[in-house]
Parts: C-alpha cells; structure tokens; sequence
C-alpha cells in the first residue's frame, strides 16, 4: 500500500512560525481511519501551545477541531466506510478504566497518559518528517494536515448535507459551548443565564441556553462586532464589560438576585471571579475559560457561599456519537447557528496569518479550508 504523505502545518518551536511540510502517516493499525481533512478551526487551545503556555512534545501538528472525509479503515473498524463524512472528536477513551466506568471519559486515564504524549491512542507515534523524526500530534488528531489518522471512535459520521466548515467548529468550540448549557447547566425552562466572552465557544453557550428554553441571555464582551453577534445568535441582553459592571447588570436584572446560571468562556482571573458575583444563591457556575496552568486566582470567600455549584468543563459533557449528528441535524433545521462563527477562511499556507488574527482578537473563528 502506498505511504501516506501529506503537506502539514508544523510547530518546531514554541513562539515561532508554523512551517508548511511533507510528512508521512504510520500504516493503519487494525482500529485505525485515515480521514482527508476538508476544514480545521483555529482554537485558542491550538494558539497556547503555540505560544508556550500549553506544554507538549515537540515537534508537532496542531489541531483538534476538524472535519472530512474518510478515505480508509483499518481491518477491524466497524460502522465506518470510505466517502462518509465526519467531525473529528478528541477525546478518545477506553471505556473500562476507573474515571470511565464513572461515566467520565474526559478523564480516561489512557486519555489523559497519552494526550501528554501527543502521540495515537495506542501510545505510539502517528507522523514523522521528511527525514524520518518522529512528529508529534495535538489531542490525537492533528488536523491542521490534509490527513489525519485517528481511532474509529474520534471519527463520528454526520450528515453530508452541512458543509466541512462549519461541521469542524462542533469537534471542539460548539461542543464545549453548547453542552455547557445543555448538559452542565443544569438550566431550567424561562432561567436567566450570563455568558462572559462572546468567542466561539460563549456564542455556543448562548445557543445552547437559548435552545435549553432560557428566557434571559446575558452576553458579556469586550468587542461590540461579537456583542452583536451574541445578539444575532440569541442573547437577549449585552453588556459591554469596558462601560458596565457585568455583576451590577445580573443583579439589576433579576431584582438583586444575581443569574441562575453563569458560564465563563473567557478564562481570565477577572472574569472567573465575576462569575461567582454575577450568580445568585444556589445558582450554577460553569468555567469553561483557562488561565494560565500554574496561574493563582482569588475569590472574595463571601461570593463562594450560599450553596452556590461550580463546575469546570473541558468538553461541555459530550458524548460525541450521540451529540454531534444532534448537533449537524439542529443545524440543518436552522436552529444551531454556525456559519455565523466562521469569520475568516484561510488556506494552509495562510495559518500563521490567521492564528495572528485570533491572538488580536479580530477573528470568532479563522477556518483552514483544504478545498480552497
């Protein structure tokens, strides 16, 4: 069989430039799906390890928010077959270790083990270089490549009907968004819910309250382009940060109660304690927004009483065969907004370009388009 080669995005060094270069796949292993990647989305996750405050083995390609077409299977993959379509999820799990059989795969421990050797699924290497080194890949995917090569259970077959591009933001930003109100929250029918940071994923939290029957949406930014966004997508109310007091428009608007739910999507230790302010007594608090891993970050104890929940979330709850066709089939009834979220499409060979454009701000979601 012919060796896989591909052209692939390529960080070397954290703080510099991605290179474009020819790189090879192993062989497919008995549970292995190479997949011909049509779209990838540039995360902020994909942007810290770029920047040195994720730190992986390098060298490596980035990317976990694809989607494309299969192209083969290996001998022993079921329900799967050259020309599906498919979202690429990144949270493979063995569905048999202590974190699983507790109904929590982002916590697998081969998940976890492995993922911090950004190599497959089965602990050994996916790509090498040109000279034959050993590349590494992010999140077992490495979509930012014009192939991946990811365990049947990552590969989950959508319909073909919605376009790659916007199918790519559920692998990652959609998913995490929306879940956090879907399946996080907790939320009640007519709730009043904040979201703090209107990027990609906060507007899937939007979405998700609006879809969970929320009456109130309040959206909170910095960038009056993604309040009004927010405002297209479902948020009811929008509170520039830079002009009022998130915290006094919650209690202001739910006579001095505070939200029923609140969901942090933008990962500052500003907004994590907001968050607590902004909720009412026995409300719930979701942090979906990172700060730096060793960051400390101090809360008035007082804001942390009255039996007030507050969950972390990684993947917002997913469970990615049952939730992404949901998630394509919601967005082609025209419910679940995506295209919206594309701001920029970019070629490969453009990706520096676009990840400069996300680290301004100026992007919700910059696209890599391999059809372009």
């Amino acid at each position: 069989m012919e060796p896989i080669r591909f052209d692939a995005a390529v960080l070397r060094a954290s703080r510099t430039p991605l290179s474009i270069e020819r790189v090879e796949a192993r062989a497919l292993g008995p549970d292995d799906v190479l997949v011909r990647m049509r779209a990838a989305g540039l995360c902020h996750t994909d942007l810290e390890v770029i920047e040195g405050q994720l730190v992986f083995p390098l060298p490596m390609v980035l990317g976990h928010e694809g989607a494309g077409v299969v192209e083969r299977v290996g001998p022993a993959v079921r329900g799967l077959a050259p020309g599906d379509h498919v979202i690429i999820h990144w949270n493979p799990h063995c569905g048999h270790c202590f974190y699983c059989d507790r109904d929590k795969p982002i916590l697998c421990e081969t998940y976890v083990a492995n993922g911090a050797r950004a190599v497959g699924f089965d602990g050994a290497p996916v790509l090498r270089d040109g000279g034959g080194a050993t590349l590494h890949n992010l999140m077992y995917i490495g979509a930012f490549g014009e192939c991946c090569v990811v365990p049947s259970q990552s590969a989950v077959r959508v319909a073909k009907e919605i376009p790659f591009e916007a199918a790519c933001l559920i692998g990652c930003g959609v998913m995490t968004g929306l879940g956090a109100a879907t399946r996080i929250a907790d939320l009640e029918w007519g709730s009043t819910v904040m979201v703090i940071g209107c990027g990609a994923v906060g507007l899937s939290a939007v979405q998700g309250a609006r879809l969970a029957g929320a009456a109130r949406i309040i959206a909170v930014d910095i960038s009056e382009a993604k309040l009004d966004l927010a405002r297209r997508v479902g948020a009811t109310d929008l509170v520039d940060a830079t002009r009022d007091d998130p915290v006094a428009v919650a209690k202001a608007l739910t006579a001095g109660r505070g939200a029923d739910a609140v969901i942090e999507c933008a990962g500052s230790p500003r907004t994590f304690r907001a968050s607590v302010e902004a909720v009412r007594p026995a409300g719930q608090v979701v942090w979906l927004g990172k700060t730096g891993f060793n960051e400390e970050v101090s809360f008035r104890w007082g804001a942390l009483m009255q039996e007030k929940r507050i969950t972390r979330s990684s993947y917002g709850g997913t469970r990615p065969a049952r939730d992404f066709p949901m998630m394509v089939d919601s967005y082609l009834r025209g419910e679940l907004k995506l295209d919206e979220l594309v701001t920029r499409r970019i070629r490969l060979d453009e990706i520096n370009d676009g990840f400069a454009a996300l680290k301004r701000g100026e992007v919700v979601r910059a696209v890599v388009c391999y059809d372009a």
